[in-house]
């Protein structure tokens, strides 16, 4: 498969959550629109690497191009996988699978695709979350997480995802997000960009959710200009599980979670699970 595309729709989903039997006949019927579309599914495929193997195989064998970046579920160490892998060394081994199956990741190059609007370079990013987004009336860290446990509102991560050999999660995004930074420096400005990250560039979409405490979990106030800074003209994400367009800075973003059964049944779910963000040349 090429590297870059032409003709086909730019389609994008997240969190799949395969591990669900319900979630899992959504991917079995997800079908492209024609034989050139490209999909981006933007993390939290599965719990276990098993799950994420058998999701990211049917993609890719449907789509002309399949472009992965890990959400947090993927990262999770759970005793139930086969290969309890950690940290950096459980990341490492999902882009390996990844390129077994020709599907693009935030270390490979960032691929051309062309559609009715024109050309754009869609980069595939990791940046992991630093707890910054802290609960309104706190100010510090540990002020937030306070909030959160004394609230019941306590992301799983803080059991199941290891920053292994960093120190902690916040070492490990500080590194991510340097890295990124970089990368995106060095194409900017040479054509428009697609930003995709599992968690939300900026802290606006975090505030419709509910339980305000969750919003330390869900991104870094690091990224927060990059989608003006590096030319984006679209920000695609997951994690919220709140699928919704909304615009910042004159930048559209899209959230594009199928989420958990029980909030896609409570809500309705789209009858374009797999959402078309970017049209395809015209035949």
């Amino acid at each position: 498969m090429a590297t870059d595309g032409t003709d086909g729709d730019l389609l994008a989903v997240s969190d799949l959550h395969v591990g669900y039997e319900e979630n899992r006949v959504l991917v079995e019927r997800l079908r492209p629109r024609s034989e050139a579309d490209w999909l981006i599914v933007a993390g939290d495929v599965g719990d276990v690497l098993e799950d994420v193997e058998w999701a990211l195989t049917v993609l890719s064998r449907r789509f002309a191009r399949v472009l992965w970046v890990p959400g947090n579920h993927e990262l999770w160490t759970l005793k139930r996988d086969p290969r309890p892998l950690r940290g950096v060394e459980r990341y490492e081994h999902l882009v390996e699978l990844c390129r077994g199956l020709g599907v693009l990741t935030p270390e490979d190059p960032y691929p051309v695709w062309t559609g009715a609007q024109g050309s754009v370079r869609i980069a595939p990013l990791f940046t992991l979350y630093d707890y910054s987004f802290l609960t309104p009336g706190t100010s510090t860290r540990a002020e937030s997480l306070a909030a959160a446990r004394a609230a019941g509102v306590v992301c799983s991560d803080e059991f199941l995802l290891h920053p292994d050999p960093h120190p902690t999660r916040e070492a490990w995004c500080r590194a991510r997000v340097d890295t990124s930074e970089q990368r995106l420096a060095a194409v900017a400005g040479e054509l428009p960009l697609v930003l995709v990250n599992h968690w939300p560039l900026v802290r606006e979409p975090t505030r419709v959710m509910r339980h305000q405490q969750f919003a330390q979990w869900c991104g870094t106030e690091r990224t927060a200009d990059w989608h003006t800074r590096f030319g984006a003209v679209l920000s695609v994400y997951g994690h919220l599980h709140i699928p919704r367009t909304t615009t910042h800075d004159g930048v559209r973003f899209e959230e594009v979670s199928i989420g958990y059964p029980r909030e896609w049944k409570h809500r309705g779910l789209r009858e374009d699970v797999a959402r078309v963000v970017l049209p395809g040349a015209p035949p």
